[in-house]
């Protein structure tokens, strides 16, 4: 790679990213081979890697400043703009052991993008903080690469990796499957998640999950306006989608977010349940819940579900209990049109009202 690009890494949970990351930040040592790296590197990996979790946010954007290797001089003219961007100024000393994990993310973010490194590695923790706060870190990540910064990105979110990276790499089972152009290697990709399913998934074992899982994901269905599973549906069609899941012990305050999500990568709708006024309290054992979606107007094609069932910690900070990317997949055909439809005239098809007024 040269100063200024901006690679993204991309591949299942377990592929090895996370584990490519450590090598090349030194905190791993590879089996065999070696990394070359030439330049300050600054790294932000899984929650609490580089932090103590004993000192203040404060105590812990100096001690993160002198691993780098810089100067309390340096650190001083950025620490105003590093506690202004994680907006957590009020907790800043305070222990990070009290932080959630989205507050967390916020901070060494900050704390990597704002002690001016020639490299960044960023792992997929961004995930963990709110969709504001990841807007202003890709815009950040642009910002460096834009000023001859080298940034290697490892997320699942493929509309951020087509968006902000200019190479892709995609990793599997610890082994590179494909590198090149972001839209190749991610269309690659993509279509490894393309199998057929009859609209019902069971989610017990599956592997490619984050969270604590106090509550679990057990099962998923996909359901038309007749009750029917399954995993085809028409245009204009109802989309129930049944979500089944247990509560190892008491929890409250659980949030549930969907995201339906284009074969290209793109999120096509994100999903709150609190969006709808629908709140869940008191859960325990095992629940079954559904949500419908009427009429669907999306263009014909292939889609995905993801699913996340999330703790709200404070106001925008979340932690996550169980979430699964692209945990169900359903086609979508097209019967009511008498014309071909194309995906680039658009996200949503909308057939209104028409109607001929007096002359």
């Amino acid at each position: 790679m040269m100063p200024g690009e901006t690679m993204g890494i991309i591949g299942d949970n377990g592929a090895g990213k996370t584990t490519l990351l450590k090598i090349l930040s030194r905190i791993t040592k590879p089996t065999s081979g070696h990394g070359m790296i030439n330049g300050r590197v600054a790294s932000l990996l899984e929650v609490g890697t580089g932090f103590h979790p004993e000192l203040t946010g404060k105590e812990n954007i100096y001690l993160n400043g002198v691993i780098l290797g810089l100067r309390k001089r340096e650190i001083d003219n950025n620490f105003d703009r590093i506690v202004d961007f994680a907006g957590i100024s009020e907790f800043i000393n305070t222990p990070i052991k009290h932080y959630s994990t989205g507050m967390w993310a916020r901070l060494a973010f900050s704390v990597a993008a704002h002690l001016e490194p020639e490299i960044l590695l960023i792992d997929e923790v961004l995930s963990v903080g709110d969709a504001e706060f990841q807007k202003r870190s890709l815009a950040k990540m642009n910002d460096l690469s834009k000023s001859g910064r080298t940034v290697v990105f490892v997320s699942h979110n493929m509309a951020a990796v087509r968006n902000l990276c200019n190479k892709c790499l995609l990793i599997g089972k610890g082994q590179i499957i494909k590198s090149g152009s972001v839209n190749e290697v991610v269309n690659s990709y993509m279509s490894l998640h393309d199998s057929h399913n009859d609209g019902s998934i069971d989610l017990r074992f599956h592997p490619g999950r984050k969270g604590s899982q106090e509550v679990k994901l057990e099962k998923i269905e996909l359901c038309n306006q007749n009750d029917e599973i399954t995993s085809t549906f028409k245009l204009k069609d109802d989309l129930s989608i049944h979500l089944f899941f247990n509560a190892a012990e008491h929890v409250s305050n659980l949030m549930i977010v969907i995201e339906i999500i284009e074969s290209t990568g793109d999120i096509i709708a994100k999903i709150h349940d609190s969006d709808s006024g629908f709140n869940l309290r008191n859960v325990d054992g095992h629940l079954h819940i559904s949500t419908t979606i009427r009429d669907i107007r999306l263009y014909p094609g292939r889609y995905h579900i993801s699913v996340s069932l999330l703790s709200r910690i404070l106001d925008n900070h979340f932690d996550s209990f169980d979430s699964i990317e692209y945990a169900a997949s359903f086609d979508l055909v097209n019967h009511a049109i008498n014309r071909k439809l194309l995906r680039e005239n658009g996200l949503l098809l909308l057939t209104p009202e028409w109607r001929v007024h007096g002359q």
